[in-house]
């Protein structure tokens, strides 16, 4: 029996889409993203420009998740998160999430929004359990499904002097 390696994050890059578009195609049947939309998006990553920040979560040599963000101005969205099925339930969309979180911090983000699918339970409690809320819903959202989001925001308190998702002293608590 072998040890199971902790999965690694690292930034995505473009020899990462052919793997990664494997998982999203096993989790995301009916709404994976094309190659092209994974193209478009890691070209805004790189450079003193960049707008978006793309991890993955390797374990040995096998992408196991992966992450995305980008940001406009004071406010980042949540692209997509994904971690792959025998990783459910290990805390890896957590720290993938707290990814996320940190480089909102670091495009200097007061707010973080993100949709997710409203029969997604799963995905919906962590990010309650991050401090996000639920604000509405895009009705039709996720295509070819016609399935509804939830569309859910973190905001940084106005009397901290954290910005979104930054951590304190106090291991992985969020927006303290």
């Amino acid at each position: 029996m072998t040890t199971p390696v902790n999965p690694v994050l690292r930034e995505m890059r473009w020899w990462d889409i052919d793997p990664v578009l494997e998982l999203e195609r096993d989790l995301f049947p009916e709404d994976a993203w094309s190659r092209g939309m994974f193209w478009s998006e890691l070209a805004h990553s790189r450079g003193p420009e960049a707008t978006r920040r793309y991890v993955v979560a390797e374990e040995g040599e096998r992408i196991v998740g992966y992450a995305g963000l980008a940001a406009a101005g004071e406010l980042a969205d949540v692209q997509t998160i994904a971690v792959a099925r025998d990783h459910w339930g290990t805390g890896l969309g957590a720290t993938l999430l707290t990814e996320l979180l940190r480089a909102a911090t670091a495009f200097e983000c007061a707010e973080v929004m993100l949709e997710c699918r409203i029969d997604n339970l799963r995905a919906q409690k962590l990010y309650e359990r991050f401090g996000f809320e639920a604000i509405g819903f895009r009705r039709g959202y996720y295509q070819p499904g016609n399935v509804d989001a939830l569309v859910m925001r973190l905001t940084t308190a106005p009397d901290s002097d954290s910005a979104a998702g930054s951590t304190s002293g106090r291991g992985t608590e969020i927006n303290g």
